[in-house]
């Protein structure tokens, strides 16, 4: 019998079960090593937090948002990571990376951890209550007075993710917000098919979603549209239109106003690669500014304000996080308790609340598991 049992061993479980020393307290997990998330995240190095956190890098609750990190935000994981010894690095947009590798956040957590068991490659099949909970895996059974589901969403599923969050919480009553893929890269529609040719070729753009802007890095991969900017906006598109603003700062009417005696591809400052293939959808060759119709003009203003709609997106396999989950109303904000069964708890990614790319899940995955555990460890 354990006092506290985990359904995952990934961020949030980590950071809870660091804090529950004195108890007997179990980690189980699908994957065959404990947070490989952590480990791949950030190119190996892991972006952990962010230096702007507000509920506004979140779909969610954003007063949900607010009233956990008010007891543990990016601060407070500062100082937590500063008292551990990690070493890390501030970079562009706010960004906090370890400066040597993401292991060493791993490693702080299995040293926090001693006091705890882990049991890896095991899936769990089903969770009952009977005075206890009873979670049955693929190997064994477990019993515990207490049990933490916090088994993220189907992202990643390579590295062992799956539902069974979701199926614990509905077997428990709860309701699940819709889950999509989220912070992934767009497919296009056949209009925008001339965007295929330009795989590799990055620049900045700013890309507006249902009122929300980012203004980033765009990469163009066969597939489709990938970088920063396009897997923050993943996060709030609905299958509607967006648009893209290849010129972020520079009004091309004026530019095209001129009488330039420059050809189109040295007036604009894009990639070469670019402008050409632009060039070649809109029926335009790279003449001299003072050439140009007032209808060829209109064709290269709309580069300022590039409107379309995604076909949809690359899917679970290239998706970082999973949008929709347990539905927090039916959460206790204050402790992540079950409203629905007593001693159940949600935390992390399985909940309804994500955040854009940049270290924001990272962030909410710590903080649930602090504030929960620092609840729970008063009445264990």
């Amino acid at each position: 019998m354990f006092d506290v049992v985990f359904v995952g061993a990934g961020a949030s479980s980590l950071m809870a079960a660091s804090f529950l020393r004195g108890k007997k307290v179990a980690l189980i997990d699908s994957s065959i090593a404990v947070a490989p998330k952590i480990k791949i995240s950030g190119g190996g190095r892991c972006n952990f937090t962010n230096l702007h956190v507000s509920s506004d890098n979140y779909l969610g609750d954003g007063g949900f948002v607010n009233q956990v990190f008010e007891q543990f935000g990016q601060k407070e994981l500062i100082n937590f990571f500063d008292k551990n010894y990690l070493k890390y690095e501030l970079r562009d947009n706010g960004k906090y990376f370890c400066k040597n590798r993401s292991t060493d956040i791993i490693n702080i957590f299995l040293k926090a951890t001693k006091h705890c068991e882990f049991f890896l490659n095991q899936k769990v099949l089903k969770v009952e209550y009977k005075g206890e909970f009873v979670i049955t895996t693929d190997k064994q059974i477990f019993k515990s007075k207490k049990l933490v589901v916090a088994s993220g969403g189907l992202s990643f599923n390579n590295l062992g993710a799956s539902d069974i969050g979701h199926k614990i919480a509905k077997d428990f009553g709860h309701s699940i917000v819709p889950i999509a893929p989220a912070l992934v890269g767009f497919t296009l529609q056949k209009e925008q098919f001339w965007m295929k040719s330009l795989s590799g070729v990055s620049l900045k753009i700013a890309l507006h979603v249902e009122g929300k802007k980012f203004q980033d890095d765009l990469l163009f991969t066969h597939r489709g549209i990938s970088g920063p900017s396009v897997l923050s906006a993943s996060l709030y598109w609905k299958k509607g239109l967006i648009w893209v603003d290849f010129l972020p700062g520079v009004d091309i009417s004026k530019l095209l106003c001129q009488k330039s005696k420059k050809q189109i591809s040295s007036v604009l400052a894009l990639p070469k690669r670019f402008i050409k293939e632009y060039l070649k959808s809109v029926g335009l060759d790279d003449i001299r500014v003072e050439n140009l119709s007032a209808i060829d003009k209109q064709k290269l203003e709309r580069l300022n304000h590039y409107e379309f709609a995604p076909a949809g997106n690359l899917g679970y396999t290239k998706a970082e996080v999973t949008r929709g989950g347990v539905c927090t109303d039916d959460i206790n904000h204050l402790t992540f308790e079950s409203i629905m069964q007593k001693d159940l708890y949600f935390i992390g990614e399985v909940l309804d609340m994500t955040g854009e790319l940049g270290g924001y899940n990272f962030q909410w995955a710590f903080s649930s598991g602090f504030v929960m555990a620092k609840q729970m460890e008063q009445n264990l």
